[in-house]
């Protein structure tokens, strides 16, 4: 097994929390402009989940694209390289959909009220779905694997110092 540099899985399942969380905003934020339209909360909730889609969960992928995947992909399983297949493209989904999402969420979050509510719903439907979706197979079937995969790693080089330093 090849050696793979430090993962740090606690920042990655917290990540993931946020992500939720920034999720259920959005989810409720549709629900919102339905009932109260752009008022000052729509707008706050807008420029928050809008910052923290295009920044931290944007990280959030790269990282797991540089670090978690790598070594699932050379593992041999073919069920698992096709999981992380699937993972890539959604990805390259969730991104694509984001650049149709993020400048009407920084629209709202301006206070500017141009954007079509069934459009805005549309795309912020489709990105909550696609992100529930990927979230549920990393916490299913990768993060587990890869976290048992990083524990072996961990155990022989243990298993080798102490060898060495008998």
């Amino acid at each position: 097994m090849a050696v793979q540099e430090t993962v740090n899985f606690e920042a990655l399942d917290v990540c993931h929390q946020q992500i939720a969380a920034h999720l259920n905003r959005l989810a409720a934020l549709i629900t919102h402009i339905e009932s109260s339209g752009v008022d000052e909360h729509a707008r706050r909730e807008a420029g928050a989940i809008e910052t923290f889609f295009s920044g931290t969960s944007r990280a959030h992928h790269a990282e797991e694209e540089k670090s978690v995947f790598p070594p699932l992909l050379v593992s041999g399983n073919a069920e698992l390289v096709a999981a992380i297949r699937s993972l890539q493209q959604d990805h390259g989904w969730i991104e694509e959909n984001w650049i149709e999402l993020s400048p009407q969420l920084r629209a709202l979050a301006l206070g500017n009220t141009w954007l079509d509510a069934a459009e805005f719903n549309h795309y912020a439907e489709v990105f909550l779905e696609l992100c529930r979706e990927h979230i549920a197979l990393e916490e299913s079937m990768i993060y587990p694997e890869s976290k048992a995969r990083w524990a072996e790693l961990v155990a022989a080089r243990a298993a080798r110092l102490s060898g060495a330093g008998a």
